[in-house]
């Protein structure tokens, strides 16, 4: 079963299809939705759409939103993720490339629009959901910043199942990812209520980024971007600028995965967090539980 599928015939929620056309095709409501409680009023003062393209996602750098005024405040793209070891996975991220090379959608040396809140609210919907759905082997994983799109004016994340067309077709996966997807959108609207979530942008590590992932999910630090450590050398005043104005909310620490970035790095990277008014933070310098 495909995830167009998933999202249209769920249990969970129901879409109705509407006169605006998205990439060429209708563009569908949330009806209504199971998830109860105190997301009832979210959703009667929010508006969640559905959006189906056959168009890759990373190039997608043109909403071609026709028939309305209506533009989102937020976007959570639901994609196949592709892998080399191919280990099923449910994946967040957000998108820009560090580098010259932008073959996988964007611009080069540029960061699209986020939320770190709607970051750390799709890792911990996928990880409720996940607690319901008996799906063995599959990992939960939070990657670092990478590919497109990068243009458009629009906070965005990436929520994806890999890693193979092996998961893509298991039917329990897409469920979950789908019910994860929606969910993501009501726990985004009670982060932002609540304001109890610190803000951060995150440097070094690998691309799997193991400790910002087990800072995001035991601590109420939220991350945007991560810029790993291959690319460090990159990074300029006017790119870590970018990081800051790119990122719906105010950034409240610079965070390095210490261990991860070596001392060459480094010596590159401190001076040049410590030319704005943000403090630097050390992963392991934040208490877990």
């Amino acid at each position: 079963m495909n995830m167009r599928e998933v999202f249209l015939n769920s249990n969970q929620f129901s879409f109705i299809e509407t006169n605006t056309a998205w990439q060429e095709k209708p563009l569908f409501s949330l009806e209504k939705s199971s998830f109860k409680g105190k997301y009832d009023n979210l959703l009667n003062e929010n508006q969640i759409f559905l959006g189906l393209t056959q168009k890759p996602l990373i190039f997608l750098e043109n909403l071609k939103l026709r028939g309305t005024n209506f533009t989102p405040d937020l976007i959570i793209f639901a994609s196949r993720h592709t892998s080399m070891t191919a280990r099923p996975a449910f994946l967040v991220h957000t998108t820009g490339n560090w580098s010259n090379n932008a073959d996988f959608g964007g611009k080069a040396q540029d960061l699209s629009k986020t939320s770190a809140l709607l970051s750390k609210a799709g890792i911990e919907s996928l990880r409720e959901q996940i607690e319901k759905f008996d799906i063995p082997d599959f990992s939960l994983d939070m990657e670092v910043t990478h590919h497109g799109p990068t243009t458009l004016d629009i906070p965005l994340i990436f929520m994806e199942l890999g890693s193979s067309k092996q998961e893509w077709v298991i039917k329990e996966a897409g469920e979950l990812a789908a019910n994860a997807i929606v969910n993501t959108v009501f726990k985004y609207l009670g982060f932002k209520e609540e304001k109890t979530q610190q803000v951060g942008l995150g440097f070094g590590g690998t691309h799997y980024a193991p400790n910002f992932f087990r800072l995001i999910t035991n601590t109420n630090i939220a991350l945007s971007f991560i810029c790993p450590k291959y690319y460090i050398q990159e990074l300029n005043e006017n790119f870590i600028k970018m990081m800051i104005n790119n990122t719906m909310e105010e950034i409240d620490y610079f965070i390095v995965d210490w261990k991860g970035t070596n001392s060459e790095d480094k010596k590159h990277l401190i001076p040049l967090l410590e030319k704005f008014n943000i403090p630097v933070r050390k992963t392991r310098s934040f208490t877990t539980h």
